[in-house]
């Protein structure tokens, strides 16, 4: 990677750094508080979050009929995202301690925060709920495999490719041979420090 690349990256996780900050103060002056897991309105938006809430009779009226058809095709797909989670979590407890790779911590990718929402019902909530998971979920595998891919292979496709994962753009370029060995010894000693 040559030195202006490099120093592109470098700028863009500074900024990349101070759009979380940002955002963090943005959250911090909103009308909330988050105490440990739990996330507190102040009593005037709370009372105005209970009026917007639909009950569930005039909601399950109100829903739209495509959306309660599809519901057991959706809601199926909790069986194959949980095997998902359960072997790629299995993958890394047993593989990563092998090739040195920093597991992923997966609190990380899984927030459950939206039923402290006043204004949604028990449904909404569960749908939040669900979504929070399968969402969780993807990022979570993802992080996985872009260190497996990172210790495995860290070269960029010939091709553009959309939404690559955040190791991606450290990856060595595609033919570029010199020292190859040496360069991916480097990725591989590099993971086991990640956080």
């Amino acid at each position: 990677m040559n030195d202006r690349i490099r120093q592109l990256m470098d700028q863009m996780s500074a900024i990349e750094e101070d759009l979380r900050v940002a955002l963090q103060e943005q959250e911090a002056s909103a009308l909330f508080q988050i105490k440990g897991k739990r996330i507190e309105f102040e009593k005037s938006i709370r009372l105005a979050h209970r009026r917007l809430k639909t009950g569930f009779f005039r909601w399950l009226v109100a829903y739209r009929p495509q959306n309660l058809i599809t519901g057991p095709i959706i809601y199926g797909m909790i069986v194959p995202m949980a095997i998902l989670d359960l072997l790629i979590s299995f993958y890394q407890a047993v593989c990563f301690p092998i090739y040195g790779i920093a597991k992923v911590t997966r609190a990380d990718y899984f927030v459950y925060d939206r039923q402290h929402l006043e204004y949604l019902n028990f449904i909404e909530k569960f749908h939040c709920t669900y979504c929070a998971y399968g969402n969780g979920l993807v990022a979570y595998a993802t992080e996985i495999l872009a260190r497996t891919e990172e210790y495995f292979c860290p070269i960029k496709h010939a091709r553009k490719i959309l939404g690559t994962h955040a190791h991606y753009s450290r990856f060595l370029e595609y033919g570029d041979a010199a020292d190859y060995e040496v360069r991916l010894e480097k990725f591989r000693v590099g993971l086991g420090k990640k956080k």
